[in-house]
């Protein structure tokens, strides 16, 4: 697999560090959905040694909110440890369809944000947080703008226009 297809792909995890002595990870999961993307026969893609490889998971369990992965191509801690920091990505046509009003995060990555009146405020380059409350960074030529992702501020999200409509609050746009 080449860079490309890796660029394309979303990421629904990232390998936090080891577990056991037997090859398994701890994994900080991306995803509003880790029950059924992280299960036993999924097949995730990671980039390492400056490859794209797939792994497949051969079992799993939750602990906390985390799942704890054994990998089929994974067998010691040893090679475990060097999985840390790794990115885990699905091709976006295996992602979960959205109900109507529900975006994934690389959906809006690249949008054009502006306000209302149509001033240009920037383009956002990722989203952060959790489904308990998100924000989009947005580019500013350099300088960083957060816009929390609500409704009462993002009034019009429309990723296939790549644009994102707000409704500031004052001073929001001050904020640096």
């Amino acid at each position: 697999m080449d860079e490309a297809a890796w660029d394309a792909m979303a990421t629904v995890g990232r390998v936090a560090r080891t577990h056991g002595r037997f090859g398994q990870v701890i994994v900080d999961p991306e995803t509003d959905f880790p029950e059924s993307r992280f299960r036993a026969g999924h097949v995730l893609w990671l980039r390492r040694g400056g490859r794209v490889e797939s792994v497949t998971i051969a079992a799993v369990r939750f602990h906390r909110g985390r799942p704890i992965v054994g990998f089929r191509e994974v067998g010691s801690m040893t090679e475990a440890e060097a999985l840390a920091g790794a990115e885990l990505r699905v091709p976006v046509e295996e992602l979960t369809p959205l109900a109507a009003g529900q975006y994934y995060r690389h959906d809006l990555v690249g949008c054009r944000v502006a306000t209302r009146a149509g001033e240009t405020v920037g383009q956002v380059t990722r989203v952060e947080g959790g489904w308990h409350g998100s924000h989009l960074v947005v580019d500013r030529g350099g300088r960083e703008l957060l816009v929390p992702l609500a409704r009462a501020i993002c009034v019009r999200i429309d990723p296939q226009a790549r644009e994102i409509v707000i409704d500031p609050p004052e001073g929001l746009l001050d904020l640096e």
